[in-house]
């Protein structure tokens, strides 16, 4: 709501920066949009007793639609590592929920070291303040004596939450950092939380594939709750714009916001940020005291080039380290996997590329030819995001699909600065064969 100035000219009320509307925010943006799909699909789920798995391309939204949906007291929050096996992911639920883990003295059946779970003294002085005020419920009462658990054992580590009276929602960001083991083995122990508890994680990756857990383990199937935070329609992007721009007291030029929505890939992130840099080439830093017009459709232009641009440097090194892939062998399958990528399309690239496809363009140039066996490119096709977490790649660029058997480009300003290059430089980067 504005206010008058003693000239009677509308005034804002309050004074934003503009960096707390627009661009990319450790918190939830001031210009946050509600989305059907994603936010209206969330709150309905977060009541079912199922798991949760939000995904989606990088940068456009996940985190930001949980922190939205979910008051900070309703979950914990642990950050997966590429490092972590089962037992190291156990063992950080374990830390946030309230534990405090050491290493123990016995060993498991598999010759893994057991682990003692003991109450922090926080967790126990929360508890006391609570019952300050009131009788201690029985539920309040917990055994404080360390627990010695089977790190990779899911009973146990059930046993161990249930035994606090943890009721809260247990987030589980970059999910897709773990190695494929691990989050299948995640996969198999997710079963058992929601057979032999109340408890509901929440997964958050970065990929396209709506049934990814499922695919590891079949018996998820009807307890998960997928939720694509990937989808972006025009006219939501259309009402992030608008806004920011009640917020700083703006308006961009209808064919700027038109042009920037067109060309931003579907992309939340493409769009916050180019809204941003105009507002500040524009000299718009804060709210404005008077209403402000920005923006044109040639700055647009200069804008979302220069915000992908900047990327230059990480697209180039994500194509030559993946082109290494693992090792030095003789097929160097991850180099060939990139040479239909870089011949693809736009068209063909959002919608991702089919396996057949990708089989047909690697064998016209490859040395092995027609002879080239599919299912060395199936292994490959299935390693491509464990190879970038192993080469530290952040975010992943390609991730496949094993249900629709497709290769996705998972990070949109790529799709957007290939559009910009010239291919041919390209596949001579990463040592492929240019005369296409």
């Amino acid at each position: 709501m504005n206010g008058k100035n003693e000239k009677g000219r509308t005034m804002p009320e309050k004074i934003y920066r503009t960096a707390d509307v627009f661009g990319i925010h450790r918190d939830l943006p001031l210009n946050y949009t509600t989305r059907q799909s994603a936010d209206d699909l969330l709150l309905d789920s977060l009541t079912r007793d199922k798991h949760l798995v939000i995904y989606g391309s990088s940068k456009q939204g996940k985190t930001s639609l949980r922190k939205h949906c979910l008051r900070d007291d309703d979950y914990i929050t642990v950050h997966c590592s590429n490092k972590w096996d089962i037992a190291a992911l156990h063992a950080a639920v374990l830390k946030k929920a309230g534990y405090e883990v050491t290493q123990g003295t016995s060993k498991t059946v598999t010759g893994r070291q057991k682990i003692f779970a003991k109450l922090t003294a926080s967790f126990l002085a929360g508890k006391a303040e609570g019952g300050a005020e009131a009788e201690r419920t029985k539920q309040d009462r917990v055994d404080t004596a360390p627990l010695e658990l089977d790190p990779e054992d899911v009973n146990d580590i059930i046993q161990a939450l249930c035994s606090i009276g943890f009721t809260k929602f247990i987030v589980l960001e970059d999910f897709h950092y773990l190695s494929t083991e691990t989050q299948k083995d995640f996969s198999v122990a997710l079963k058992a939380f929601h057979e032999n508890s109340k408890l509901c994680f929440i997964v958050i990756g970065v990929w396209l594939e709506e049934n990814r857990l499922t695919v590891y383990n079949g018996d998820l199937t009807g307890r998960v709750t997928p939720i694509n935070a990937d989808k972006w329609t025009p006219e939501e992007l259309d009402a992030v714009v608008k806004s920011g721009e009640a917020l700083l007291h703006v308006s961009f030029a209808p064919d700027f916001r038109d042009h920037v929505i067109a060309n931003s890939f579907d992309s939340v992130y493409i769009l916050q940020e180019a809204c941003y840099r105009c507002c500040v080439a524009e000299d718009v830093n804060q709210t404005q005291n008077q209403h402000k017009e920005i923006g044109s459709t040639q700055r647009s232009d200069e804008i979302i080039r220069t915000v992908v641009n900047q990327q230059t440097g990480r697209f180039n090194s994500f194509l030559t380290q993946f082109s290494d892939g693992f090792q030095d062998t003789q097929l160097q399958m991850y180099r060939w996997l990139l040479y239909p990528v870089l011949l693809a399309s736009r068209e063909e690239l959002e919608v991702g590329l089919r396996l057949n496809a990708i089989r047909r363009s690697m064998q016209t140039k490859h040395p092995q030819g027609s002879s080239l066996n599919p299912g060395n490119i199936t292994q490959a096709l299935q390693s491509a995001a464990a190879l970038q977490v192993k080469k530290d790649i952040k975010p992943i660029i390609l991730d496949y699909d094993q249900t629709n058997l497709r290769l996705n480009v998972v990070d949109k300003a790529f799709l957007i600065w290939l559009e910009t290059q010239e291919r041919k430089d390209l596949l001579e980067l990463v040592d492929l064969p240019t005369d296409c």
